[in-house]
């Protein structure tokens, strides 16, 4: 599918391209986002030789390639629940950061407190993000939560040590019929999800906000006093945007409460359910932090 994004961005340069990308309302958001970008771009002649032409070309190209471009099948996404305290997690962090490294993986990393009152209040955990691991507690039907937790798109549950089975879930998700949908930002504070099967009840669009950048935290306290824990791709903000029906549907972002997070959008059925479709905006920066 890098082709035709390749081939659209070379095409962008001729002249009619940006009357034609407006005039194509019906075209998947990720595609009509990226052309509407090459547009913004680009210096404009005002006049061409063989309009006609190069019109029609543009036309048959762009409207044959723009859905192939925007068809790349989402990642799998997976969520790793850790804390600082844990005397095991350490591992995980580093299974995960080797997971980060691959393409086909979204792998987010989120922290937890109920590990706060062995001596070591994690830096990073959240109540929200043990609600979420609540939801697949229940959804699993498990006991109670626990870490390491790794979650596989939605879909299945293992030790954050296990990676053998880890590895298996992610072939599983990865082979799955995925009804990937058209997931596009639309600046810093909008972003649209297309049409697609919805479950009956709707299902829920969250944003995570993530920090792509190594974290390495010094623990003075607790089962790890003395150890440095390392972190990759840390939530820092997760929130529910609203309920998609099925039909394309237009949310609002709220402001970045820090610089230099990557967004993910994950819809995903109800109640820690199954993921339906991911979309990701990368930040631009990718620096090493150490935290004393």
């Amino acid at each position: 599918m890098s082709n035709g994004w390749g081939i659209l961005e070379r095409l962008s340069h001729m002249s009619g391209f940006p009357t034609l990308i407006a005039a194509q309302s019906s075209l998947p958001v990720k595609a009509r986002e990226f052309c509407s970008r090459l547009v913004e771009q680009r210096a404009w002649p005002t006049a061409a030789k063989s309009a006609s032409m190069r019109s029609a070309l543009i036309a048959t190209l762009v409207l044959a390639l723009c859905p192939l471009a925007a068809a790349a099948k989402s990642p799998v996404v997976v969520e790793l629940f850790t804390a600082q305290g844990c005397a095991s997690c350490g591992e995980a962090n580093a299974e995960l950061e080797a997971l980060a490294a691959r393409p086909d993986l979204l792998a987010l990393t989120f922290p937890v407190d109920y590990w706060d009152y062995l001596g070591w209040p994690d830096t990073f955990a959240r109540p929200e993000f043990t609600d979420r691991q609540k939801a697949y507690v229940a959804r699993f039907a498990l006991r109670e939560p626990y870490t390491p937790q790794i979650v596989v798109d939605g879909r299945a549950q293992a030790g954050g040590l296990q990676a053998d089975k880890i590895e298996k879930l992610i072939g599983l998700a990865a082979a799955a019929p995925h009804r990937d949908l058209d997931i596009a930002f639309i600046g810093a504070r909008r972003v649209d999800v297309g049409s697609g099967v919805a479950p009956r009840s709707g299902a829920e669009v969250w944003l995570v906000r993530f920090d792509p950048r190594e974290q390495d935290v010094a623990v003075k306290k607790g089962d790890n006093r003395g150890q440095t824990v390392r972190h990759i791709n840390v939530v820092r903000e997760v929130k529910k945007l609203g309920s998609w029906r099925g039909k394309p549907t237009a949310f609002r972002l709220p402001v970045a409460l820090e610089e230099g997070l990557s967004s993910a959008i994950l819809v995903q059925n109800p109640n820690g359910g199954r993921l339906i479709g991911v979309g990701v905006q990368k930040a631009s920066v990718s620096v090493k932090i150490a935290t004393p």
